[in-house]
């Protein structure tokens, strides 16, 4: 009971893995609300109006400060001007400590042309912790003044003098700012929910606004991106972009191009897989037959006919090549292109070979001319050197063979060139010319042919066998009446040390 109970829950194990793998991956394409753009810009708009707000805060109540004194210094002048006349011992107490309690004040004093008077006065403080000429506070220094009284004030007495409105005279009072910090608390309380209502505020403007211009198009490209990724072959799921000339705009376009470039390119790969697929199925039994051929072929040779003798080793050759071509195709199935595997070749001879394979009849009315150099030689891999000439040759000859007309001028060149270490082979024709679409798409499959039917794998493999060189495929010249295609290939680089081997002569 124990190990099957065992075994039941070891069978639920990869179930749960799954499933927890399915979990894991709606996760992470799923954003929580807390970690979206949209409350990301929410938050950040409130923090950056409160950070605002402070910047305002500052000067604000720097400014509060400086206008309560001033008020308190204005209504002691006004006192002063009644009591500037009359003697402090008129007055009775009683009215001197309503005059001081209106204004909080602990004494009020006028100086005048450099002599000091005391007004009226309720009890002079023992010391003064303060003093403030408002007409000398700078702004900074008002700042700190009131971040100071805010912080740290409460219990300080105040002596605060300057001038009032165009009066000659210097008011002074002395006062202390218990009241000026319960003011300025209130102030800040105040100007501390104005700023949270503002900022609340303009965070839901912006938030509309961005939303609506901004995280709402966003959303729809991730959410296509997202179902996309899911059917990349479903048509349906390409984003449709809005009309619209900003970055969006643009970003929206151009994902829909990205999508619809990489749905035809899926498509082609499936397309090429599936005929891959066909064409290894078809190469196996064509490998067996072309075997049979080359076992009749091998009996050719024992004729003693001397024309038969003559065309065996080429039937032979042809079948050889045809076999390794099967074989090839074959391990295409499974892997890239061979590594070349390069030698000292003479170019005219496989030329030679490769006009021997087009079968060209001279009677058909198309020429083939090799303009190659008997002694020209190249650094290459023969059986791929010969699959790129060929295919470029095949394709020249199906191209002229659409001119029917006896005048017409149908030939078929092949020249090479050598500079430095650089080998470079000519071919060319005088057929019509390649079409716009077969230019715009040269070296792709399926889509670089030039004729109604090809599939365009010819020049696709000469570019790919080309490249493997370490060389180049480009169409030199496509007109009406010429058509060039060069092949550019490197020699080997030669390494050092097998260079000096090779040089070291023994002693």
């Amino acid at each position: 009971m124990t190990t099957i109970l065992q075994g039941r829950s070891d069978a639920e194990t990869p179930a749960e893995d799954a499933a927890g793998a399915a979990t894991a991956q709606r996760s992470r394409r799923s954003v929580p609300f807390g970690r979206g753009l949209s409350t990301k810009l929410l938050l950040l708009t409130i923090l950056f109006v409160l950070l605002a707000e402070v910047l305002i805060f500052l000067p604000s109540i720097a400014n509060f400060r400086l206008n309560w004194l001033e008020e308190r210094l204005g209504t002691a002048a006004a006192v002063s001007v009644v009591l500037v006349d009359s003697e402090p011992i008129d007055l009775p107490r009683a009215v001197q400590d309503q005059v001081l309690m209106a204004i909080g004040a602990k004494a009020i004093a006028v100086r005048d042309e450099g002599t000091s008077r005391l007004l009226v006065v309720a009890e002079m403080p023992p010391a003064v912790d303060e003093h403030i000429d408002l007409a000398a506070i700078g702004p900074l220094d008002a700042v700190a003044d009131a971040l100071d009284t805010l912080f740290s004030g409460g219990d300080r007495m105040l002596r605060v003098f300057g001038k009032v409105g165009d009066s000659d005279k210097e008011f002074e009072l002395v006062i202390p700012d218990q009241r000026l910090r319960a003011a300025m608390l209130a102030y800040s309380r105040n100007v501390f929910f104005f700023s949270l209502l503002i900022s609340l505020f303009t965070a839901a403007l912006v938030y509309t606004a961005i939303s609506r211009i901004m995280i709402r198009p966003i959303k729809a490209m991730t959410n296509s991106m997202l179902a996309f990724s899911r059917a990349p072959d479903d048509p349906a799921r390409i984003v449709t972009p809005e009309d619209r000339a900003d970055e969006i705009g643009i970003a929206e376009r151009e994902l829909a191009d990205m999508q619809s470039s990489l749905q035809t390119m899926l498509a082609e790969q499936k397309h090429l897989a599936d005929l891959g697929l066909a064409v290894s199925k078809i190469n196996h039994d064509m490998r067996n037959m072309l075997a049979s051929a080359q076992l009749l072929s091998d009996r050719l040779q024992e004729v003693r006919d001397p024309s038969v003798q003559a065309f065996a080793p080429k039937l032979v050759r042809a079948l050889d090549r045809a076999v390794a071509y099967s074989e090839g195709v074959l391990a295409y199935g499974r892997t890239q292109e061979p590594h070349p595997s390069r030698l000292r070749l003479r170019l005219r001879l496989l030329v030679d070979e490769v006009q021997e394979l087009l079968g060209i009849d001279a009677a058909g009315g198309i020429e083939f001319v090799n303009e190659v150099d008997p002694g020209f030689e190249i650094d290459a891999d023969s059986e791929q050197l010969f699959r790129i000439l060929t295919n470029l040759s095949r394709n020249a000859v199906q191209a002229m063979s659409s001119d029917t007309g006896s005048a017409v001028v149908r030939r078929l060149a092949i020249s090479a060139e050598r500079n430095g270490s650089v080998s470079r082979i000519l071919v060319a024709d005088t057929g019509p010319g390649l079409p716009q679409k077969a230019r715009e798409n040269l070296f792709a499959a399926f889509r670089g042919s030039a004729r109604s039917g090809g599939t365009g794998l010819g020049l696709a493999v000469a570019h790919e066998l080309a490249r493997a060189h370490g060389g180049t495929l480009e169409l030199v010249e496509s007109t009406g009446g010429r058509t060039v295609f060069a092949v550019t290939i490197p020699d080997q680089p030669v390494r050092l040390e097998e260079a000096r081997s090779a040089l070291r002569r023994p002693a």
